[in-house]
């Protein structure tokens, strides 16, 4: 009895602590850090006002007094804010800087969700089925699921470009610009599945259905110096060629000393040659002998056969 008139106690003091802040909803305290204004019991954080939910290593789910259902996907922080007008589904802020939520009510007018470079504001009253992702880069992906989904109205920061997101639209704005949008976008904006990518994953490169197959790489173009080996300034003179090696190869010997062969006809005694300057019989026929030399006639003998021979034949001649 005694546990049963805490639990009556602390209740009513949330109560009466809740009816000058509109309730917002409750998050179990295993699933996320809370900070704001909260009160708690028997493991759940009463939210209302103003305050922080941070999911931990899995999605946690936040129950909405007004009715359904925001999954706050790991590892990401959620900013809610309730209208403080008196009413039975006031008006609610969502503040997502980076991560993935998912929101399933009833859609309010005047609801709304902002990300650091767009806002987004419910048009009218439907069955809100909203996937949200926010990349590092400021990617964001949104799905509105549903074809009896509320018109969501997009705007910039500054209020200087308008998107409308129909009903049942899967979209990505790029860098969270209303200039570049992805219409037919199919990468899931919401929680990752529990054995898929993680979050951080996800959130670091969200795949785009913009982007194709990245083209091949040319393979580099290799230095000048070997697509023309033979450089410009040698060709043109202004430099010296530089000592080309000879080719591959057997190389003929190298003869240190010349060796001149003198003409066949100044050659006199073929056999005083030594046998490797001896002129090739194969090659050329041998030069003819040279004629012997005419013998010139000698002083006369001075015996007496002689002297008689030349005194008769002048005499002889003579007369």
């Amino acid at each position: 009895m005694r546990r049963l008139a805490t639990t009556a106690l602390t209740l009513a003091i949330a109560c009466g602590s809740l009816q000058a802040q509109q309730l917002i909803g409750y998050v179990n305290t295993r699933d996320a850090e809370v900070t704001g204004s909260t009160d708690g019991f028997d493991g759940q954080a009463v939210l209302a006002g103003s305050v922080s939910v941070t999911a931990k290593d899995h999605t946690a789910p936040i129950s909405l007094g007004r009715g359904g259902t925001v999954r706050v996907c790991q590892s990401t922080e959620l900013h809610v804010t309730e209208n403080r007008a008196v009413s039975v589904a006031a008006p609610l802020l969502f503040s997502l800087d980076r991560g993935a939520i998912e929101i399933q009510t009833a859609g309010s007018p005047n609801d709304a969700i902002m990300t650091p470079d767009l806002r987004f504001t419910v048009r009218s009253q439907g069955p809100l089925d909203l996937r949200l992702r926010v990349a590092r880069n400021g990617d964001t992906c949104v799905d509105n699921r549903g074809p009896s989904a509320p018109t969501l109205a997009v705007s910039d920061p500054f209020g200087e470009s308008m998107y409308e997101l129909a009903p049942d639209q899967h979209v990505l704005f790029e860098h969270g610009s209303l200039r570049e949008v992805v219409d037919r976008e199919t990468s899931p904006c919401g929680c990752p599945e529990p054995k898929g990518t993680s979050i951080a994953d996800a959130l670091a490169a969200p795949p785009s259905a913009k982007t194709g197959p990245k083209p091949a790489v040319p393979a580099p173009a290799p230095p000048p110096e070997q697509q023309h080996p033979f450089p410009v300034a040698v060709s043109e003179g202004l430099a010296p060629p530089e000592d080309v090696p000879p080719p591959p190869g057997p190389h003929p010997p190298v003869t240190d000393a010349l060796v001149y062969i003198a003409p066949a006809s100044v050659i006199q005694d073929p056999d005083a040659l030594p046998p490797q300057d001896q002129p090739n019989s194969s090659l050329s026929p041998p030069p003819a002998p040279a004629p012997p030399p005419v013998s010139q006639p000698g002083p006369p003998p001075k015996d007496l056969v002689h002297i008689v021979g030349r005194f008769f034949h002048k005499l002889f001649v003579h007369h």
